[in-house]
């Protein structure tokens, strides 16, 4: 496929984005999600998060080769297919699912957070470490303070202080979930790291299980199993 198709699909789902207003209830478990690569091979994982304690429930995870290039804006393509694996391997569907990357805060709105919610028609949102779209303004070093992320006028996300005094991560809604409540969810979600638990957890097990598949008996060959 090429980047210009890709870029068209995203344009023929973006119309399917649902962004309800604030109110959303929340579920005693999210799924956080991440994709870790090594050439042009890759391990997703699906990591569910206790909400309230925030510990890990079940980890799922899903490995193979990524036919689909590296290009910004298009990266849901590139981890859509490994994304969908490992949730296909939880013991349950998720109630909500949190991407590392982008919703709305995206060229076309529609990152992978929104086209990974769009398909499989689930509430969705991106927190991501650095910036793609949209400026904002200082933010005061209190945990939970944030500036809304401003693209051509439009407010496509958030800059949201989770822990006192470090950098902020960005978060945008992704599909059934307003802006508002996941900003809230985010700093919820960050008790004691930067990053939230579901996100960070599953940067944790999609990169151990790469080192696993490095080390093993096929050597880091395609062979090995999801």
């Amino acid at each position: 496929m090429l980047p210009s198709e890709a870029a068209a699909i995203q344009e023929a789902l973006r119309p399917r984005l649902i962004l309800p207003p604030p109110g959303f209830e929340v579920p005693p478990t999210v799924v956080g999600l991440d994709v870790t690569y090594k050439d042009s091979f890759g391990v997703a994982a699906a990591v569910v998060i206790d909400v309230a304690t925030l510990s890990v429930v079940e980890v799922a995870t899903a490995s193979g080769p990524v036919s689909f290039p590296y290009v910004p804006g298009l990266l849901a393509f590139r981890e859509i297919p490994l994304l969908q694996d490992a949730l296909a391997r939880l013991s349950s569907p998720p109630s909500l699912i949190i991407c590392d990357g982008y919703g709305l805060a995206h060229p076309r709105r529609f990152g992978l957070a929104s086209h990974l919610g769009v398909l499989l028609d689930l509430p969705s949102f991106g927190i991501a470490k650095t910036p793609y779209v949209g400026a904002f303004s200082d933010i005061p070093d209190a945990r939970g303070s944030w500036s809304d992320m401003v693209d051509d006028g439009e407010v496509v996300g958030r800059a949201v202080r989770t822990q006192k005094g470090v950098k902020p991560v960005f978060v945008s809604a992704g599909h059934r979930i307003a802006l508002e409540d996941c900003t809230s969810l985010a700093v919820r979600l960050s008790a004691r790291y930067r990053i939230p638990e579901p996100t960070r957890q599953a940067d944790i097990h999609s990169r151990r299980r790469l080192a696993q598949w490095q080390h093993g008996p096929h050597g880091g060959q395609f062979a090995a199993p999801g």
